[in-house]
């Protein structure tokens, strides 16, 4: 059985023994969007459009320091797409040193203007206590306020907040409601908690079928931990006829983007011969990836990965941990698509 230890929270876009393996309950395991997105603001109708449009440019070239420079004077002048990209820059450190409390006043500047995301973003620092103390009301507030414009990661969050009793009583039903407006316009983490609160019976009857549906939804955008469920699904045989090719397929591109459970399952079947020719030098890589990305939290699981890589390396000669060991160290994550 594959290693599937509780996930953790993936959080605002929110991402799963020898002998014999353990197989462990994959639990409840619901995601947030995480705060920061990817790109800036579409320059439409946003102060001068050459200068916006100069710092736009310079973003995607990797030039943060110019387009902060050119955005916080448009910023200043109460353009709100602006406030929220400077807002933004400030939450991922692009530009400027990362201060959360300098990204929540910039998005509350633009999130007093209407603007939906940055609403969102608002409403995640004060879900999360970044930059000022947690406070899940006013979190509510501001994620219904972009949830009412259709914000997709609003409408995300606030199904993770009806599910979890975030500062409202817990009520599946209406957190399913929520997951699957964000879902129906093409949300990923939205599409895997979908998934997941019908895998569970979450308020809902147990679906696998339809479980299986939505998680593959969002696998097929590239989501990580969706990729990586499926992996579980297809080895143990869940809802799908068992396939360990499907599983090693799904496994490897969660395992590519650098997710540990998917990391320490690929490992696991390498070091088994299933579903793939048994490999002790693709195991050990795999197993060692997944020791070193598991977070702090996760101490366990670390430990379970290192267990099972030392058990392999004794059969090993070497040559062959001393090639395992550089495909790891050579090793770069894809990015999620």
């Amino acid at each position: 059985m594959p290693y599937t230890a509780p996930m953790p929270l993936v959080l605002g876009t929110l991402l799963l023994p020898l002998p014999p393996p353990s197989a462990l309950s994959m639990g409840k395991t619901l995601c947030a969007l995480l705060v920061a997105l990817n790109c800036l603001s579409a320059p439409a109708h946003a102060g001068p459009r050459e200068d916006f449009d100069a710092a736009v440019a310079a973003y995607r070239r990797g030039d943060y320091a110019t387009a902060v420079r050119l955005l916080t004077p448009l910023a200043e002048q109460g353009d709100a797409r602006a406030q929220f990209d400077v807002g933004l820059m400030y939450d991922k450190g692009q530009g400027v040193p990362q201060d959360d409390a300098k990204a929540l006043s910039w998005y509350r500047k633009a999130a007093e203007q209407g603007h939906a995301r940055a609403q969102t973003n608002l409403g995640f620092l004060y879900d999360h206590g970044r930059g000022v103390p947690r406070d899940y009301a006013t979190a509510l507030s501001w994620y219904r306020k972009a949830a009412e414009q259709g914000d997709s990661g609003a409408e995300t969050n606030l199904g993770f907040m009806y599910a979890e009793g975030h500062g409202v009583p817990q009520d599946y039903a209406t957190a399913l409601s929520w997951y699957r407006k964000a879902a129906e316009q093409g949300s990923a983490t939205a599409q895997f908690n979908l998934g997941l609160t019908y895998d569970q019976g979450l308020g809902v009857p147990k679906d696998l079928a339809t479980a299986l549906s939505w998680y593959r939804k969002a696998a097929e955008q590239g989501y990580a931990v969706a990729e990586g469920k499926l992996g579980v699904m297809y080895y143990q045989g869940t809802g799908v006829p068992q396939d360990y090719a499907a599983a090693l397929s799904w496994y490897r591109k969660a395992a590519e983007q650098g997710d540990a459970k998917a990391q320490f399952n690929l490992g696991l079947m390498y070091a088994q011969g299933r579903g793939v020719p048994q490999d002790n030098v693709q195991a050990h890589k795999w197993l060692s990836l997944a020791a070193s990305r598991y977070p702090g939290p996760e101490q366990k699981s670390r430990d379970e990965a290192v267990k099972l890589r030392d058990q392999i390396a004794r059969k090993m000669t070497a040559a062959q941990i001393d090639e395992a060991q550089k495909l790891a160290r050579d090793w770069q994550p894809k990015p999620e698509r």
